[in-house]
C-alpha cells in the first residue's frame, strides 16, 4: 500500500453549506490525456476507485491551511477540499499546484482572492463558516446595505454567505416594511436604494430565498420595489398593471386553491424575469438561473395538476366542443389549451408522452377538427398552434385519427381536408398560416417518421388515404389556375405567351408556390403513389403552365418540380415527359428570358445540363430532335451542343449493333439507369386504376397482337390530316433571341389521352409497343410532337420513322418493365 504522507480524505461542500465526506484514499499528481492537462487523483483505499479527478487549472485559486488542508471552488457552486494525513504530503501536493500556476510555493492562496477571510470557513472542518454580519434593517442604514449587497455579487462565496444571512434573519421581510414606510414617506433616495438591495438579492440566485420573496405576501411588495429604478425618471406602474390591466381568466373555475396560488405566481414571476428586470449582461447571465429553474418547476406542477383533475379538463372539451358555447368562451377555451400546451413543453419526456395521450383520450383531435373550421381567425390561429404541438409530439398518433375518421365520414370534413383549407384560404398577404400548416402536412406525409414495422403498414395505408381522399383537395388550386379552357381563352385572345393564363395575384402565386413545394417533396419521398397521380391528372403539363408567370420564384417552383422529377431517371417519367411535349413550355421560358443572365436561365441550362452529364439518352434523343434548331444559337454553355454530340454518338453506337439487336433486348447490363422498383411498385402499376380517369401512360399489360399497330397508326395519319389546317397557325414564330418559339395550343389535348378519343383509342392500341421492348417512338412522334406541330420542318423527319423505329429497338430504355 502506499506511505501514509499521500492519504487523504476527500471533502465536497453541500447545498446547505456544511462538508461532506467523500471517502479516503491516496492522492497522486499525473499528466491526464482526456482533460489535457495535470490532474490531482485520489484513488479509494478500500477498492480502487477513482474518488477524485481534477485538473489543476491554471486560473483557479487554491488555498492551503492549516499545513495539512487543500481547499478550492471547482465550479461556481462546487467546493472540494482535500485534508492530508501528513503535513510533507500536503506540501508536496502543494508544490505541484504552484508548479502548474507558476507560483512560489511559500504562498498560502495561488491567486489573489476577493474576499481575504475565506479561509475562515475551514478553521472548524466539518462545521458552518461565519455569515455576514449585516448592518441593522433601518432607514438611515439602506445606503449601507444596497453597498453591501452590490459588493458581494462578484464572488460566489460571499453571495452564499450573504443569502444564509438573509435567511437566518428573516432580514427579506423587514426590507419590505421598509419599503411601505419609504413609499408613505415619498422617501425617493431610499426607494432608489432598495430597488438596488431587491435586485441585487434576486441576483444572488438562491432559490430559499426566492419562496420567501415570491410568496403571496410578499411579491406585490417586490414588484413595488422594482418600480423604483434610479436610471428611470418616472417610477414604472407594474403593480397597477398586474393587479388592475391583467385579468386571471378561469375558462373553468379551478377549485384547488393551491393551483391557483401557483398560476398566479408563476405569472407574477415570468413578468418579474421578462417585463421588470433588465436584460442581464453577459456577465450576469448565471444570476438568474435558479429563477428560470423557479418558473421551470412551477409549470410543471401547474400541467400536472390540471392533468390529474381529469373532471376539470373533460369539462373544458365538452365546452368546447359543444354548439351551444358562445364564441367568446371558445375563444378563451381554444387560448387556454393553447397555453397547457405550451407548458407542457417543459416536462420531462415520459410526462409529456403521458398528457398527450391524455389530451387524445379525451378526444383533442375531433375537438380541433371543429374549431380549426370556425370563422374566427384568433381561435383558427391558436387551433393551429394545439395542432402543430400535436404533430410534433407524435405524427403517427395523427395519421391513425384521420384514417379512423375516414371511415365514418365525408372528405370534406377529414381533419387534413381542414387544414389544407385553411392553408388554401389563409387571409394574411405573407401567409404565415399558410406556411406553418404546409410545414406540418410535410410533417405528416413524411415516410421517414412512419412506424417501420415490419410489413410497413403504415406508410402504404396512411399514403393510400393520403392520395385517395386528400390529394385532389390539395392540388385543387393548381388545377384550377391552370385549366384548359383558360388557356383556350387565352389562345384565342392571341396574346404573345403561349398561354399567359397564370396567376397575377402575388397572394395566389405564393400559395401556389407551397404547394408545389409540398408537391415536390412526395415526388422526392412518395415513389409510385405520387407517380400515379402525376399520370392520371398529366399534373405536369398543368404546373409547367406556371412557367409563364410574371412571379418568377412561381416560375422557379415550377421548373424544381420539373427538375425533381427528371432528377430521379425514371423511364416511366421520361417517357411521361417525351409523349406530352413537356419540354417545350421549359424551352418557350428560356427562349422568352432572351439574354438576360439570371436565376431562371441558370436553373433551366442546369436542367439540361444534369440530362447531358447523367446521359439520360430517351430524354436527349427527344431534346435533340424536336428542339435542337431553336437552342442551337445558345452557345455562352457548350450544354446543348454537349446534348447533340451525345446523341449522335448514340446513334452511331446503334446503327453498328442493328444486327444484335435480339441479344441486346435480352442483355441485362444495360439497366444502369433504370430505377429498380420496388414489388408493391410492380403491383401498383399492375393494378388497373381508372378511378382518377384515363391514364396519359396508359396501364401497359393491356397488350394486344402488334399487327394491330399499324392499322391505328393510318387512322392516327388521316386525323392528323384533318388538322393540318389549324396546325398552320402554330409554326414557330422567331424571338428575340434568335431561335424558335413554339406553341402550346394544342399538345396539352393531344398528349393527354382522356382529352380525345382519337388520342386515347391511339394510346390504347399502341401499348403493345412499349410492352414489347419494341418502338413507342411513332407514338410519340405523332401523338405528342406532331399534332402540335405538323409544319416544324426539319424537327420531326416523318420519312424516316422506319429506321428510328430500329434504332429505339436497341436503345437500353425500352426495355419491356412491367408486363412480363
Amino acid at each position: 500500500m502506499s506511505d501514509t504522507r499521500r492519504r487523504v480524505k476527500v471533502y465536497t461542500l453541500n447545498e446547505d453549506r456544511q462538508w461532506d465526506d467523500r471517502g479516503t484514499g491516496h492522492v497522486s499528481s499525473t499528466y491526464v490525456e482526456r482533460l489535457k492537462g495535470m490532474s490531482l487523483l485520489v484513488r479509494a483505499e478500500s477498492d480502487g476507485s477513482l474518488l477524485l479527478e481534477s485538473k489543476i487549472n491554471p486560473n483557479t485559486a487554491y488555498q492551503k491551511q492549516q499545513d495539512t488542508l487543500i481547499v478550492w471552488s471547482e465550479a461556481e457552486n462546487y467546493d472540494l477540499a482535500l485534508s492530508f494525513q501528513e503535513k510533507a504530503g500536503c506540501d508536496e501536493i502543494w508544490e505541484k499546484i504552484c508548479q502548474v500556476q507558476g507560483k512560489d510555493p511559500s504562498v498560502e492562496v495561488t491567486q489573489d482572492l476577493i474576499d481575504e477571510s475565506e479561509e475562515e470557513r475551514f478553521e472548524e472542518m466539518p462545521e458552518t463558516s461565519h455569515l455576514i454580519d449585516l448592518p441593522t434593517c433601518e432607514l438611515n442604514k439602506l445606503e449601507e446595505i444596497a453597498d453591501l449587497v452590490t459588493s458581494v455579487l462578484s464572488s460566489p462565496i460571499r453571495r452564499e454567505k450573504l443569502a444564509l444571512a438573509l435567511e437566518n434573519e428573516g432580514y427579506i421581510k423587514k426590507l419590505l416594511q421598509l419599503f411601505q414606510v419609504c413609499e408613505n414617506l415619498e422617501n425617493t433616495e431610499g426607494l432608489h436604494h432598495l430597488y438596488e438591495i431587491i435586485r441585487g438579492i434576486l441576483f444572488l440566485n438562491k432559490a430559499t430565498l426566492f419562496e420567501v420573496m415570491f410568496s403571496d405576501e410578499c411579491i406585490m411588495d417586490v414588484v413595488g420595489c422594482l418600480e423604483y429604478d434610479p436610471a428611470l425618471a418616472q417610477p414604472k406602474r407594474h403593480r397597477e398593471f398586474l393587479t388592475k390591466t391583467a385579468k386571471f381568466k378561469e375558462v373553468i373555475p379551478i377549485t384547488d386553491s393551491e393551483l391557483r396560488q401557483k398560476i398566479h405566481q408563476t405569472y407574477r414571476v415570468q413578468y418579474i424575469q421578462d417585463i421588470i428586470l433588465p436584460t442581464p449582461s453577459v456577465f450576469e447571465e448565471n444570476f438568474l438561473s435558479t429563477l428560470t429553474s423557479f418558473i421551470f418547476f412551477n409549470k410543471v406542477e401547474i400541467v400536472s395538476m390540471l392533468q390529474e383533475d381529469e373532471k376539470f379538463l373533460s369539462e373544458v372539451f365538452a365546452q368546447l366542443t359543444d354548439e351551444a358555447t358562445d364564441d367568446d368562451k371558445r375563444r378563451e377555451l381554444v387560448n387556454f389549451f393553447k397555453e397547457f400546451c405550451a407548458f407542457s413543453q417543459t416536462l420531462q419526456p415520459q410526462n409529456r408522452d403521458a398528457f398527450f395521450k391524455t389530451l387524445a383520450k379525451l378526444g383533442i383531435l375531433p375537438a380541433l377538427e371543429i374549431v380549426m373550421g370556425m370563422d374566427d381567425l384568433q381561435v383558427r390561429s391558436a387551433a393551429t398552434d394545439i395542432f402543430s404541438y400535436l404533430v410534433e409530439f407524435s405524427p403517427s398518433m395523427v395519421r391513425e385519427f384521420v384514417m379512423q375518421e375516414a371511415q365514418q365520414s365525408d372528405d370534406d370534413i377529414l381533419l387534413i381536408n381542414v387544414v389544407i383549407e385553411q392553408m388554401i384560404c389563409d387571409t394574411d398577404p405573407e401567409l404565415g398560416g399558410a406556411v406553418q400548416l404546409m410545414g406540418l402536412l410535410r410533417t405528416l406525409i413524411d415516410p421517414e417518421n412512419m412506424l417501420a414495422t415490419a410489413n410497413k403498414t403504415e406508410k402504404s395505408e396512411f399514403l393510400n388515404f393520403f392520395y385517395n381522399h386528400c390529394m385532389h383537395v390539395l392540388t385543387a388550386p393548381l388545377l384550377a389556375n391552370t385549366s384548359e379552357d383558360k388557356c383556350e381563352k387565352d389562345a384565342v385572345v392571341g396574346s404573345n405567351k403561349s398561354n399567359a393564363i397564370c396567376p397575377d395575384n402575388y397572394q395566389t402565386a405564393q400559395l401556389l408556390a407551397l404547394i408545389l413545394e409540398l408537391l415536390t417533396f412526395c415526388v422526392e419521398h412518395h415513389t409510385y403513389h405520387i407517380k400515379n397521380y402525376i399520370m392520371n391528372k398529366d399534373l405536369l403539363r398543368r404546373v409547367l403552365v406556371l412557367m409563364n408567370s410574371k412571379h418568377t420564384f412561381l416560375a422557379l417552383c415550377a421548373l424544381r418540380f420539373m427538375r425533381r422529377i427528371i432528377g430521379l431517371k425514371d423511364e416511366f417519367y421520361n417517357r411521361y415527359i417525351t409523349k406530352g411535349n413537356l419540354f417545350e413550355p421549359v424551352i418557350n421560358a428560356l427562349l422568352d428570358n432572351g439574354t438576360r443572365y439570371n436565376l431562371l436561365n441558370s436553373a433551366v441550362i442546369e436542367l439540361f445540363e444534369f440530362i447531358r452529364v447523367e446521359d439520360i439518352k430517351s430524354l436527349t434523343a427527344h431534346i435533340v430532335e424536336n428542339f435542337y434548331k431553336a437552342l442551337e444559337s445558345i452557345e455562352y454553355v457548350q450544354t446543348f451542343k454537349g446534348l447533340k454530340t451525345k446523341y449522335e454518338q448514340e446513334k452511331d453506337r446503334q446503327n453498328q449493333k442493328l444486327n444484335s439487336v435480339p441479344s441486346i433486348l435480352r442483355s441485362n447490363r444495360f439497366r444502369r439507369d433504370a430505377r429498380a422498383l420496388e414489388e408493391d411498385e410492380e403491383m401498383w402499376f399492375n393494378e388497373d386504376e381508372e378511378e382518377e380517369g384515363e391514364a396519359v401512360v396508359p396501364p401497359i399489360e393491356k397488350s394486344k397482337q402488334e399487327d394491330d399497330f399499324p392499322d391505328s397508326y393510318e387512322k392516327f395519319m388521316e386525323t392528323k390530316k384533318a388538322k393540318e389546317s389549324e396546325d398552320k397557325e402554330n409554326l414557330p414564330k422567331r424571338t428575340s433571341a434568335g431561335g424558335f418559339k413554339f406553341t402550346f395550343s394544342h399538345s396539352a389535348s393531344a398528349a393527354n389521352g382522356a382529352n380525345s378519343t382519337n388520342n386515347k383509342s391511339v394510346a390504347a392500341q399502341t401499348s403493345p409497343a412499349s410492352s414489347n421492348g419494341s418502338s413507342s417512338k411513332n407514338t410519340n412522334l405523332t401523338t405528342a410532337v406532331t399534332a402540335a406541330k405538323g409544319n416544324l420542318v426539319g424537327l420531326v423527319d416523318y420519312p424516316d420513322d422506319e429506321e428510328e423505329e430500329e434504332e429505339e429497338e436497341t436503345s437500353p430504355r425500352k426495355r419491356p418493365r412491367l408486363g412480363s
